[in-house]
């Protein structure tokens, strides 16, 4: 029979709960898409005019991974308190820090205005997006996760997810209509800034959402038991959260970033280095490459929780090895449809690539969280994550566009991808299954060694 803590909640409090995710992911995300994408089609000129053309998109981009950089310390720090204070408090605090520094771009002076100082400051605020994003995934989904019906979780927890895509698709979406109705001219001058400042909108609707949810029921729970152990140690501080994560689940900690790997890289290579390789290379428009990363994306929102929901009767691991395969196998198809020219091929080849990552993701969140024990799980699928963001995320659309500038060809762009994808495979490979594993037990996901067990028993007999 349930525990209180592990019951199903009620569909309307589960709703709220996950539309207080969802929303907060998919402004963050807007936030953290819109900057790449203002970084390929226009920030080149803006903040690094003085460059070669290509030279300039690799400075830009240079500023893009800057944020990535940043990730890992969000997730220490919100990973730490998440874990202390609970999951909603550091949801509220990431996403007035990301919404800030968004709406802070938009306000910045160019290079034609202030000269070096320009990147300086748009790099600083890249600091802080990146800061908030490795703060904000964690939490996220550990909120709809440690609420939901264990039976459903990979599916409920995938909605968080398709904050990703949908972040993309109101990203892209107001570029590509910006560019549709203002001139070239007009939207290198100011109209660029208008979904920065789009943001401060925004984040008073994800502000007055995501503060009407309770504190996970898990997280209460495991935090009652720490201060019973605390009692029963004399007022002993107990260790600190990336100290136990260490301990007990370094294992799992590699997984996490070995996973992320083909995930991660395929899809800024798909949706960010897309831009400047269609309009550089195929002599596609800037407007039909938005288009089709338009489209692609709403095909991604939809396929996600279908691949979550999927996880829930197969596992995460067999959703999780397809998607990695898949994107693997369809880069060399994804760049040759690319190189047609052609608007039809171009939806397809990043359709098909996002539906392939989405099996990668939508499991995602939950076989995260389902591989951390509760008073640790913020700090460890977060570093997980974001660690892995570093050496995979950050310099995808940098690798990728270097060596577009030294080799002239996609091919090895594509063994770039592939040999992420391998990557992948091996490390969920050599994971164990945990779609059955209980987020209620504080130790579920763990197994204590003896001398912690001797600990534990100890106490209970004092």
């Amino acid at each position: 029979m349930s525990s209180p803590a592990t019951a199903p909640p009620a569909p309307n409090n589960l709703k709220r709960i996950v539309a207080a995710s969802l929303i907060g992911t998919t402004i963050e995300w807007y936030d953290f898409f819109l900057y790449g994408s203002a970084a390929a089609l226009v920030f080149n000129k803006l903040f690094f005019p003085d460059s070669d053309p290509l030279v300039g998109t690799l400075l830009s981009f240079l500023t893009y991974a800057v944020g990535f950089a940043a990730r890992p310390l969000g997730a220490l720090v919100f990973g730490h308190y998440g874990d202390r204070l609970g999951r909603k408090k550091l949801l509220v605090l990431s996403l007035l820090l990301m919404g800030g520094a968004t709406f802070a771009i938009g306000l910045l002076p160019t290079h034609a205005t202030v000269g070096t100082a320009a990147p300086v400051l748009l790099t600083v605020l890249r600091l802080v997006q990146g800061f908030a994003l490795g703060g904000e995934w964690g939490g996220a989904v550990l909120l709809v996760s440690e609420h939901g019906d264990a039976r459903r979780r990979g599916f409920w927890a995938s909605w968080p997810q398709t904050g990703a895509p949908a972040g993309q698709l109101l990203a892209t979406g107001v570029l590509s209509l910006l560019t549709a109705v203002l001139s070239d001219a007009a939207f290198g001058s100011w109209g660029w800034r208008i979904p920065f400042l789009l943001s401060g909108v925004l984040v008073f609707v994800g502000l007055w959402i995501r503060l009407s949810v309770d504190e996970s029921p898990v997280f209460k729970q495991a935090l009652a038991q720490a201060e019973a152990r605390k009692a029963a140690r004399d007022g002993a501080p107990e260790k600190l959260p990336i100290v136990s994560v260490l301990r007990h689940h370094w294992r799992d900690v590699l997984v996490a970033m070995g996973a992320r790997m083909a995930e991660n890289i395929s899809y800024y290579v798909i949706t960010a280095f897309i831009l400047v390789y269609a309009t550089t290379s195929a002599g596609v428009s800037k407007q039909t490459a938005l288009n089709s990363v338009l489209i692609a994306s709403a095909v991604h929102f939809a396929v996600i929780p279908a691949w979550g929901a999927l996880s829930d009767r197969v596992g995460r691991r067999p959703v999780y090895l397809l998607g990695a395969v898949g994107v693997g196998l369809w880069m060399f198809p994804f760049f040759w449809l690319i190189d047609t020219g052609g608007f039809g091929n171009m939806i397809l080849a990043v359709t098909v690539g996002l539906v392939m990552h989405g099996a990668m993701y939508a499991p995602q969140a939950a076989f995260f969280s389902e591989m951390f024990a509760t008073r640790m799980r913020y700090s460890g699928a977060s570093i997980g994550a974001q660690f892995a963001s570093v050496a995979a995320g950050a310099p995808a659309p940098l690798i990728a566009t270097a060596l577009l500038s030294d080799y002239g060809s996609s091919t090895p762009i594509a063994l770039y991808v592939i040999a992420a994808a391998v990557l992948t495979v091996v490390a969920v490979g050599v994971a164990k299954e945990t779609r059955h594993r209980d987020l209620a037990d504080a130790e579920s996901a763990t197994e204590p060694e003896p001398a912690a067990k001797s600990s534990a028993a100890d106490a209970r007999t004092a």
